[in-house]
């Protein structure tokens, strides 16, 4: 399983790079619409099951919202309040898992839905466009304090963080997660020309909201009694599966550029 995860991460590598930094802008934008309605169906599936048509209104539900969007992306002000708004959803997501398990109705769970993948589209639109270097770094803080959380959970985890959302997960883990960031940090303050004591604070904090989304994206999971969202990723399992910590990081990651001045 470990050797067919890696294989995946490889494969999915490379044709990130491809999509980035080999597509023309255009090609690259639609593959980002493409993984978030790809999420969408997904989504879909933990409300509907197996039943089709619902799943593909749910679909184009959210493909309206965000073409409603994308004719707005000039609006500054718009794309602040649509990240300020993911923000705040993000932060009642962590209070409401407090108090998991609760029960999630159908219009609610298509209501969070919409708060999780809407604003997440509009923030990896908005970091591409702005530069596709910027993107990565956004991804890489996810990916390192992801790698950090399962070697540093896997060897040391004793303390569990959400047992009845995600077992697995311990604190440990989410300390060698924003360990593993803060190097990051360290490092990219150079590359980036930011100064590390603006980048630290920053990249810690779209860290600790990464790790609500994936606990956000497990929760609806075990609601729906499903493992995994998909199959699209072997050893991996679905598109949301791979997205969940970036839904919640990429909106916080862009927002907090504009408020530090960096774009």
């Amino acid at each position: 399983m470990l050797k067919q995860r890696f294989v995946t991460a490889i494969v999915a590598l490379a044709v990130l790079t491809v999509v980035l930094f080999v597509l023309p802008p255009v090609a690259a934008r639609i593959v980002i619409f493409a993984v978030i309605i790809g999420g969408a169906w997904e989504w879909g599936g933990f409300m509907f099951a197996d039943n089709v048509p619902p799943r593909l209104a749910y679909v184009a539900f959210i493909s309206a919202l965000i073409a409603a969007l994308f004719f707005s992306l000039g609006n500054h002000s718009l794309l602040d309040a649509v990240f300020t708004i993911a923000l705040v959803w993000w932060l009642l997501a962590l209070v409401w898992m407090l108090f998991y398990p609760t029960s999630i109705s159908t219009a609610l769970s298509w209501i969070c839905g919409t708060l999780v993948l809407v604003p997440a589209w509009a923030a990896l639109d908005h970091l591409y466009v702005e530069t596709p270097q910027l993107l990565v770094f956004a991804l890489l803080i996810v990916w390192v304090a992801d790698m950090g959380a399962f070697f540093v959970g896997k060897g040391f985890g004793r303390v569990k963080l959400a047992p009845k959302i995600s077992p697995g997960k311990t604190w440990e883990g989410v300390l060698g997660g924003l360990t593993a960031v803060l190097l990051l940090a360290a490092a990219g303050s150079r590359v980036l020309e930011i100064e590390v004591s603006v980048l630290v604070p920053f990249c810690l904090a779209v860290t600790m909201l990464s790790v609500v989304g994936d606990l956000t994206v497990s929760m609806f999971k075990r609601s729906a009694d499903v493992k995994d969202s998909g199959t699209f990723f072997p050893g991996h399992g679905g598109i949301l599966d791979r997205i969940d910590s970036v839904t919640a990081a990429a909106p916080l990651f862009a927002l907090a550029l504009h408020w530090a001045g960096l774009q």
